[in-house]
C-alpha cells in the first residue's frame, strides 16, 4: 500500500521561497528577450514585463548588419578558445610537474607561482610591462596575461595527486616515457576538472571587457563585451540628454528611423553575447560539478 507523502508547512514555504529566488535570477533575462524583440520606440514608452508588445527582428537585424559586431565576436571567439587552450594546457603542465613529491624545489616553484596572487604592483606597471612587452594594440593582450591562474594550477594538481600510481607504473613498465604517460593515460583521466577549468577560463575570456577598454585602441581589435560596454554608455548618455530635453520641453533627438534605438541594439547584443555560453553550459554541468567536488575535497 502507498503512503501519500505529507507535505509540512517548512516543505510549502520552502518551495515558495526557492521558486521566487529561482523566478527573480531567471526573470532579467526574460526581460531582456522580450526588449530585444520589441520596436525600440515603442520600447521606450516602458511597461515591457514578459512579452513583447510590438514584436519585431529589426534589432537583431540591425545588430547582424553591422560589420564592427561581427569583427568584434569574431576577436571574441578566437580569445576564447587560443586562450582556454593555452590556458589549459599549460596549467595542466605544471599542476602534473607538481603533483610528483620527486620534483626537486617542488616547493620552490610552488611559492613562486604562489606569490603573484598575494601582492600586485598595481595598474600602471602592469600597463607598463604589457607595453615593454609589445603587447598593446595586440591580439594576444587578451591571451598571455590569463595564461596562468595559482587557482586552477592547485584544483588541477589536487585532482591528478588522486590517480592512482600504480597507472604510471604500469605504463613505465611498458615502456612509456612520462610524454606518453601525459597525453595517454593522465588526460583522458583528466576530462571532469579539464572540462571544469576550461568553464571557468572561457567564460572569463568571453566576459572580459576590462582589456578591451584599456590595453586595445584599435577598433579592429575590440571583443564584443568591450562593445557593449560602449553601447551601453552612449544608451545612459542618450536617454539622459532625451531626459533633459523633455524637462526643458526642447526637441528629443531623433532615433533611428527603422525603429531601432541604441538600448534595443544594445538587449538584442546582449542576448547574442550571452546564447552561447547557455548552449554550452548544459553540456559541460555534470563534468563542472564531479571536478568542482574531486579538485577540492581530495588530497
Amino acid at each position: 500500500m502507498r503512503l501519500k507523502r505529507q507535505f509540512s508547512l517548512f516543505d510549502i514555504a520552502n518551495t515558495i521561497f526557492l521558486a521566487l529566488v529561482g523566478f527573480s535570477m531567471i526573470y532579467p533575462f526574460i526581460y531582456i528577450l522580450a526588449y530585444s524583440l520589441n520596436d525600440g520606440k515603442d520600447s521606450m514608452m516602458g511597461a515591457i514585463y514578459f512579452l513583447p508588445r510590438q514584436f519585431t527582428l529589426e534589432n537583431y537585424a540591425q545588430v547582424f548588419e553591422n560589420a564592427k559586431i561581427w569583427q568584434a565576436y569574431k576577436i571574441t571567439i578566437f580569445r576564447t578558445l587560443i586562450g582556454t587552450f593555452l590556458h589549459v594546457l599549460l596549467c595542466t603542465l605544471m599542476a602534473y610537474a607538481l603533483s610528483k613529491k620527486t620534483l626537486p624545489g617542488r616547493t620552490f616553484f610552488t611559492f613562486y607561482i604562489f606569490l603573484p596572487t598575494i601582492f600586485s604592483a598595481g595598474f600602471i606597471p602592469f600597463f607598463i610591462t604589457l607595453q615593454k612587452l609589445n603587447l598593446i594594440n595586440n591580439f594576444w593582450v587578451y591571451v598571455i596575461p590569463m595564461l596562468f591562474n595559482f587557482m586552477h594550477i592547485v584544483i588541477i594538481r589536487t585532482f591528478l595527486q588522486g590517480i592512482p600510481e600504480e597507472l604510471e607504473e604500469s605504463a613505465k613498465i611498458d615502456g612509456y616515457n612520462d610524454f606518453q604517460i601525459f597525453t595517454r593515460i593522465i588526460l583522458p583521466l583528466s576530462g571532469p576538472v579539464l572540462a571544469t577549468i576550461s568553464l571557468f577560463i572561457g567564460v572569463a575570456h568571453w566576459n572580459d571587457w576590462f582589456a578591451g577598454a584599456y590595453y586595445v585602441s584599435n577598433k579592429d581589435l575590440i571583443p564584443v563585451q568591450t562593445l557593449l560596454q560602449q553601447m551601453l554608455t552612449e544608451a545612459e548618455a542618450l536617454s539622459s540628454s532625451m531626459q533633459r530635453a523633455a524637462q526643458q520641453g526642447g526637441q528629443t533627438i531623433n532615433v533611428s528611423s527603422a525603429g531601432a534605438t541604441p538600448e534595443s541594439l544594445r538587449m538584442a547584443l546582449l542576448v547574442i553575447t550571452v546564447f552561447p555560453i547557455l548552449c554550452i553550459y548544459p553540456f559541460l554541468q555534470r563534468y563542472f560539478v564531479k571536478g568542482v567536488m574531486i579538485g577540492s575535497v581530495k588530497g
